[in-house]
């Protein structure tokens, strides 16, 4: 996987959807949305660049993993940003499929996982989470869309009814599929692994009353692509 300097060079290349109140971006795989305790580069550095002439840059409206390619929201002005968070706030508002290469897979074609997650610390710092009795009810919806020859590989289309931090990660290495490329919940190492085989495929918002939601598709990343096509994916214009 490319540095995260040189996935964001450009950031305007990376518009999927743009009107007068929203934004969506495809987020590349390796930049956090917003600064942690380490520091370092993140995307809201590179959000002057999508002003599109408005007076203040726009604001992300929801969380995408660090390692998590795709469809990403952001509002362009103070009120557009609220509508966005009250919108995402309302459960089964927003639509969000994503894609996913697990180690293994599920032997059905469909299916859903229902398990409650908490954190792993009390650590406020810690985003880490795990399977827990007493956790927050969490609920993902999965469909299977391909494997690989060897059936060592499943692309998974995955649906989160809920949004729990690391959600689709404990979900499907609960499972006993982790997802590939994931050194916190799965086998890859920390350094040097294949990169966290994740994508926000489709992001659907219901922001207008009066038409339709608005659906916004992300292509497929790079890091993602020869391993999806050893599971039956055919390009963009054959998905």
């Amino acid at each position: 996987m490319p540095p995260a300097d040189a996935l964001v060079a450009d950031i305007g290349a990376r518009l999927l959807y743009r009107d007068g109140l929203i934004l969506v971006i495809d987020k590349p795989a390796g930049l956090p949305v917003h600064p942690g305790p380490k520091g370092g580069e993140t995307l809201t550095d590179h959000l002057d660049g999508l002003r599109f002439g408005l007076p203040r840059r726009p604001e992300v409206a929801h969380r995408l993993d660090r390692d998590t390619s795709g469809c990403l929201a952001l509002g362009r002005h103070p009120k557009a940003l609220a509508r966005l968070n009250k919108l995402f706030a309302a459960s089964g508002s927003v639509g969000k499929t994503y894609w996913a290469l697990v180690e293994g897979g599920p032997d059905e074609a469909d299916g859903s996982i229902d398990l409650p997650l908490a954190r792993r610390s009390d650590d406020p710092r810690s985003w880490w989470m795990k399977v827990d009795p007493a956790g927050d009810p969490s609920l993902t919806r999965w469909q299977v869309l391909g494997r690989s020859p060897d059936r060592a590989l499943t692309w998974l289309a995955l649906t989160p009814v809920t949004g729990r931090t690391h959600q689709l990660r404990v979900h499907c290495a609960a499972s006993g599929w982790p997802i590939l490329g994931d050194p916190i919940y799965g086998t890859a190492p920390r350094f040097g692994g294949p990169g966290l085989q994740l994508h926000a495929r489709t992001l659907s918002l219901p922001l207008y009353p009066k038409k339709p939601p608005i659906l916004v598709t992300a292509p497929a990343p790079a890091h993602m692509a020869p391993t999806l096509a050893e599971c039956g994916w055919q390009g963009e214009s054959g998905s």
